[in-house]
């Protein structure tokens, strides 16, 4: 067994805190590291060592995986934790501490390789009969060829960078008349975000729900699949709102996409935590999406309802450990919802909204979990992923589960920036979620800024009116003689 007695934490904010609190309580000794914007940083002072790596932009700081590398050396690290995000999906990051005898908590780079090209990962499972949406085979940036692929499959389409992620060089096309502005769009944007330009199509599956499957994996040939994670509800193709278990899947469908997902895990050898993704459409069939080699943000709905640390797992399996469980030992117990709550203005078009954060209160009580990474007083910076912290609630039922997210958005007091805090509640209280009839159009269908802004400005004022009526009663008590 390998030996763990110090990790590098290579992220910062709530997940960095997230991990340490993990490694804390397996007596693993914890460092932070950290650019200048963040000096004061929450996860800084949480960890038991901290290192300055560079400039306030992350390319100078926390992308800099040799800058990491020097600090596991000089302070005798075991292990570097990528948290999701930053260099978490970097394959030759995990190749480079493959080199310097340091423990990539996480998969090995070539998995992570294959499974982070799109197209290298639908080749990889094809031989193990996973349903795939029918769209191109290889990665294209020749428009006329395009074009001709995308008429033969029927529109809608979907057009998607082979290298992408997190819903950037990502197209959704109606009618061939747009395919060519639409194609010429998404390069564009898949060279400025990946530096590739090669794209591939596929069928746009309409009114579909986004489905992912946990899986664990450790070094003795044992995958498990830790249930599904909703998470229909996304904005700009990136999610916000997510709970699990999924209320549209019968103990059959979630076994064969449980199955699917281990499969899709075994052929590409991995190791550790990782998230298969599939799409679901309305016949209730399945597609197999993308892999994600990390821990994923969403990962506390999975921890409430089937009582495992997911990063606890991560780390006893980086150390070569078997996973102590096989997979008719897992049970779901209860329901968790997860609203991620960012620093972005939800009434106008959820447009990141830094600032200085006047107030910042968290809520507290049963069943209510925060992933946080800020505190009161302290400055949302411009340079990183706008999330300030993850808010769960967990109950014994779904419908338990929603009233307490509405309890704890209302106990959630934030000051000095707008956050996703109201949409949370507009999504909690709607009748299409609460039903469970949605999907990822959710946000297109449903979600009216103005409306929802009337009914904050109706709230605030009976809120006020109220205060008027106590201060008045109040004042009136004082004034009482003796």
């Amino acid at each position: 067994m390998k030996k763990i007695t110090k990790i590098v934490v290579a992220n910062r904010g709530e997940i960095a805190i997230r991990v340490m609190k993990t490694a804390k309580k397996m007596g693993i000794k914890t460092v932070a590291v950290y650019s200048t914007a963040d000096r004061n940083a929450l996860h800084v002072k949480y960890a038991d060592e901290a290192v300055c790596i560079g400039e306030a932009a992350s390319s100078q700081s926390y992308l800099r995986g040799d800058k990491i590398i020097e600090v596991c050396k000089k302070l005798n690290a075991d292990a570097v934790h990528p948290g999701y995000g930053f260099l978490s999906e970097n394959s030759q990051f995990a190749e480079l501490c493959e080199n310097n005898n340091i423990i990539f908590i996480g998969p090995k780079s070539k998995a992570i390789e294959m499974m982070g090209n799109k197209l290298a990962a639908k080749d990889a499972v094809k031989e193990y009969d996973i349903p795939m949406v029918p769209g191109t085979e290889n990665a294209i940036t020749d428009i006329e060829e395009a074009k001709k692929i995308a008429t033969q499959i029927g529109f809608p389409i979907l057009i998607k960078a082979a290298a992408g992620g997190g819903g950037k060089g990502m197209r959704v096309v109606e009618k061939e008349s747009d395919f060519t502005s639409q194609m010429d769009r998404a390069i564009s944007e898949a060279i400025n975000a990946f530096g590739d330009g090669s794209v591939f199509i596929e069928k746009y599956v309409t009114k579909p729900r986004h489905i992912e499957i946990q899986v664990m994996a450790d070094s003795h040939g044992n995958i498990i699949y830790v249930f599904e994670r909703e998470c229909s509800i996304q904005r700009r193709h990136q999610k916000v709102v997510e709970e699990a278990p999924s209320s549209i899947l019968t103990p059959e469908l979630r076994k064969r996409m449980g199955d699917a997902a281990v499969k899709v895990a075994r052929a590409c050898d991995y190791l550790g935590a990782g998230t298969v993704e599939f799409l679901l459409d309305e016949q209730l069939n399945f597609y197999f999406l993308e892999m994600n080699t990390r821990l994923q943000v969403e990962h506390p709905i999975t921890e409430m309802i089937s009582g495992l640390d997911l990063v606890e797992l991560q780390i006893r399996v980086a150390r070569g450990e078997e996973l102590p469980m096989k997979q008719e030992d897992l049970k779901i117990n209860g329901h968790a919802m997860e609203l991620r709550v960012y620093a972005e203005d939800s009434m106008n078009d959820f447009l990141p909204n830094v600032g200085f954060l006047s107030k910042y209160q968290l809520p507290e009580g049963e069943g209510i979990r925060v992933d946080n990474g800020i505190e009161e007083g302290m400055d949302v910076p411009i340079y990183y992923d706008p999330m300030l912290s993850k808010l769960v609630t967990y109950g014994k039922t779904r419908e338990e589960a929603i009233e307490l997210m509405i309890k704890a958005i209302d106990n959630y007091h934030i000051e000095g920036v707008a956050t996703t805090l109201p949409f949370g509640k507009f999504v909690m209280e709607h009748e299409a979620f609460r039903s469970g009839d949605f999907d990822t159009g959710f946000v297109k269908s449903y979600y009216n800024p103005e409306k929802m802004k009337a009914q904050l400005d109706i709230e605030a004022e009976i809120a006020a009116m109220i205060a008027l009526k106590q201060y008045l009663a109040d004042k009136k008590i004082l004034r009482l003689p003796n």
